[in-house]
């Protein structure tokens, strides 16, 4: 399975969520059961710290449901601008690459 391009935008300061659906090369759903996740963000590809590890979780491991988030404790650390992520799965032997893209993040103008 190919990882396909999903480019999101973090707000500084508020608390970020994205949902993907996931499916097999035929269109199923693909089924998440057993499988763990990591995510994480970074300036570019090839910097050797993470500007941000997202919490990976899924909804609905049946369905494909799979959901990467950020506290606003997290994203009020991130500086303004453009980074790069991607989304691995892992269902015990093999490691997967299901997302990858664009991380937009812009700076808020209300502090809260």
């Amino acid at each position: 399975m190919a990882a396909y391009v999903s480019n999101i935008v973090i707000d500084v300061g508020a608390d970020f969520y994205q949902l993907f659906n996931l499916e097999d090369n035929s269109g199923n759903y693909l089924n998440l059961s057993g499988y763990s996740g990591s995510s994480v963000m970074k300036k570019h590809p090839s910097s050797l710290n993470a500007s941000a590890t997202f919490s990976v979780t899924f909804p609905n491991v049946s369905l494909g449901k799979l959901q990467i988030g950020l506290a606003s404790s997290i994203t009020s650390t991130l500086k303004p601008g453009r980074y790069v992520y991607d989304i691995l799965i892992d269902d015990g032997s093999t490691k997967t690459r299901v997302v990858e893209g664009s991380a937009i993040v812009t700076a808020g103008v209300t502090v809260g």
